[in-house]
């Protein structure tokens, strides 16, 4: 049995794809896991340590990682109509919003990187955990916040408003899905075992898209006072087609995407072999 530390996040995509994988509901190929769970910028930093073997990870923050990690095939968060939202108490123009001070789900978030893509000029930016920005925004401690996960659900019972889509901003410019996050393994690991890691992972989602009634309990575990209905619009939001295989044209955002970043002077990635 070879052991292997995992970190994915509490939110109901994540718990929902690696629940039969760590609870050996389906065949590990002699894999076991230890699981670390904690916020996604939790996560991008520690990848940043290159001291966890497989991780979730914004795909803003694999962007600086691409010499310690590779992406696996499966595992991904892309995907159509599911992009962070910039919201606040009132409008503002798409001009003015550069100058307004928002709060962030972290630095390295691809939610920040589809920020910097609509708006480069913007400047004034604040770090918190995504579930505290709407309470920032609803106290004026900022002027906008940019939403990610089950909020985007939410925001509207608390009387806020959408400024812009950034996910729907990055389809028109683009053509193409967005790549939020995806489940990368460090370049120490084997070629054999990093393919190994990739199929338990696929027959992992693939159980749960066939037995959902056996992974809900993992997930409510940790969907905190997440009611029923807005924990499955989560799920079906970010796990789809190509959390099962990315694709070839998954793998074209992920590409699409970096030569952004490096046209915004953003990111630059440090290896072009970013696939396993």
């Amino acid at each position: 049995m070879q052991k292997l530390t995992l970190g994915f996040s509490p939110c109901p995509n994540d718990t929902f794809i690696f629940d039969a994988m760590i609870h050996g509901k389906i065949d590990t190929e002699g894999l076991d896991f230890q699981v670390e769970m904690a916020d996604v910028e939790v996560l991008n930093k520690k990848a940043m340590q290159g001291t966890i073997d497989i991780t979730k990870l914004s795909y803003h923050a694999y962007a600086y990682l691409t010499h310690q990690y590779q992406l696996l095939h499966s595992g991904s968060a892309l995907g159509n109509n599911c992009g962070p939202l910039l919201i606040a108490k009132k409008p503002s123009t798409h001009e003015q919003i550069s100058a307004l001070k928002v709060a962030i789900p972290g630095k390295y978030t691809t939610a920040n990187f589809l920020l910097s893509y609509a708006f480069p000029q913007l400047d004034k930016r604040e770090e918190m955990l995504f579930s505290d920005i709407e309470n920032a925004v609803l106290n004026e401690n900022v002027d906008a916040g940019l939403i990610i996960h089950e909020n985007r659900f939410t925001y509207m019972e608390r009387g806020l408003l959408k400024l812009i889509d950034l996910g729907e901003y990055w389809e028109t410019n683009t053509g193409l899905p967005i790549p939020l996050g995806g489940i990368v393994v460090h370049r120490n690991i084997s070629p054999d075992i990093q393919q190994k890691i990739n199929r338990v992972l696929r027959r992992s989602i693939e159980f749960a898209f066939q037995n959902t009634d056996q992974t809900l309990p993992f997930v409510r575990q940790y969907a905190q006072e997440m009611d029923d209905k807005v924990m499955m619009q989560h799920i079906k939001l970010y796990v789809n087609g190509y959390t099962v295989d990315l694709g070839e044209k998954g793998k074209q955002a992920i590409r699409h995407m970096y030569q952004k970043a490096a046209e915004l002077d953003i990111a630059q990635i440090a290896n072009e072999d970013i696939f396993i």
